[in-house]
């Protein structure tokens, strides 16, 4: 904000805009333009990535009509331009989409509205949700409301870095060959509000990482043990950056396998994705003896249920059982146990109470399921019981860091 007031700059702020919790929340982005005026910064303009996943498919223009409302109230910040996550947030290097919402925010290139409100309307018009609505911009006087040009302040309010990191690439790094950038380089002072990945540079994160001592991990290798995550593209943050606290760096023992997501516009034509072969790759290394541990996530129930496609959502439901099986065989062969869990859940509601289509997550009790294990598990339990239990499966006392209980009963 100090740049743009010194420097006589815009200011631009992007996310996702909504309720949903998982990425963003629109009171953070409220929060931050009550911020730009009492700095004095005029020149503030929004850029609304619609969400139509962890919310509603069609509550973007909701969304859209309390922003248009907060600005007036506030008297501060313009909406410049509208696109969905699909092409701003990829996190699979389809980096066709992100080519899109780049043009869109620095040439003003996309289809041409007089209002957000005005442009979500005609998406729906022509069928087209939120998380897929097209790079959009909008004019005052047959020219964009704002461009992003160089040397203008950007801030990134999405804290979730999975889907973060492809666009703030395409910002920040003057080296950057992924496509083609005809604006040039921008040389942006660029805010990110978490630390999206510890390898960028040219850029300040607002909320530095905690550190967090003793994760999982972390604690295994201090205990000697060998590790293995394995997962599919939309998943393999989940089974190392994310599982790791928020560190991108490997544990000493801990080897990763990534296998490639398939290059499809949406899952639900591919419901299957790619789990028989993450399944195989993890039988062959189960069979080989070298791993004490195995994590590995299955994206299928999540990835395919945020489609709101009930036939794709059985298919993938069946994929993730026929490949859990040999999983778990494998396992069963080679003398080990295994917990099955989730996080979350998804496909577990694919219609809404209208009888419409349902994208985002629920709160559902999720299953733990324990194969071979020594004894039975208790009813209830939380997330951070979890490894507790891994642990004394594994004869482990579990560290003083870790606040849950294991789930075996005495």
């Amino acid at each position: 904000m100090n740049n743009a007031k010194a420097e006589g700059k815009k200011l631009h702020i992007y996310g996702l805009l909504g309720t949903g919790g998982v990425h963003s929340h629109i009171d953070h982005l409220k929060a931050l333009v009550e911020m730009a005026k009492r700095e004095g910064v005029e020149r503030t303009y929004i850029h609304c990535f619609m969400d139509g996943r962890d919310v509603p498919p069609k509550s973007g223009k909701g969304f859209v009509e309390e922003l248009e409302k907060f600005l007036k109230k506030t008297g501060v910040g313009k909406i410049a331009t509208v696109c969905g996550r699909y092409y701003a947030m990829d996190r699979d290097n389809n980096w066709d989409r992100v080519k899109k919402a780049y043009d869109m925010l620095t040439l003003g290139e996309g289809l041409k509205f007089n209002s957000a409100a005005e442009a979500m309307q005609d998406s729906y018009d022509r069928g087209v949700t939120d998380e897929f609505v097209l790079p959009s911009v909008i004019t005052e006087n047959g020219q964009p409301v704002a461009k992003i040009e160089k040397g203008d302040s950007i801030i990134f309010y999405n804290y979730r870095p999975d889907r973060a990191r492809e666009i703030t690439r395409s910002f920040i790094y003057e080296d950057f060959d992924k496509f083609e950038r005809k604006s040039g380089y921008i040389d942006p002072v660029y805010v990110g509000f978490t630390c999206y990945d510890a390898t960028f540079t040219n850029w300040k994160v607002a909320f530095g990482p905690r550190h967090l001592d003793n994760t999982l991990g972390e604690y295994l290798a201090k205990q000697g043990k060998t590790q293995l995550r394995i997962a599919e593209t939309e998943k393999y943050a989940h089974v190392t950056f994310f599982f790791n606290g928020g560190v991108e760096t490997p544990n000493k023992g801990e080897d990763r396998v990534l296998i490639p997501s398939p290059k499809v516009a949406t899952y639900d034509l591919k419901p299957e994705m790619s789990a028989y072969e993450v399944t195989a790759k993890a039988v062959e290394l189960i069979d080989s003896g070298s791993y004490d541990v195995i994590i590995l996530n299955f994206a299928n129930c999540d990835m395919v249920g945020h489609t709101g496609v009930l036939e794709a959502a059985k298919l993938a439901v069946k994929a993730v059982d026929e490949c859990l099986k040999k999983v778990v065989e494998a396992i069963q062969r080679n003398g080990g146990s295994c917990l099955i869990t989730a996080d979350h859940g998804n496909a577990d509601k694919m219609i809404d109470d209208e009888g419409k289509p349902f994208t985002a997550h629920t709160t559902n009790p999720v299953p733990l399921i324990m194969v071979d294990g020594v004894g039975t598990l208790k009813d209830g339990g939380k997330l951070c019981d979890i490894a507790p239990t891994m642990l004394e499966m594994m004869g482990l006392e579990k560290p003083v860091e870790m606040t849950g209980e294991s789930l075996i009963k005495k």
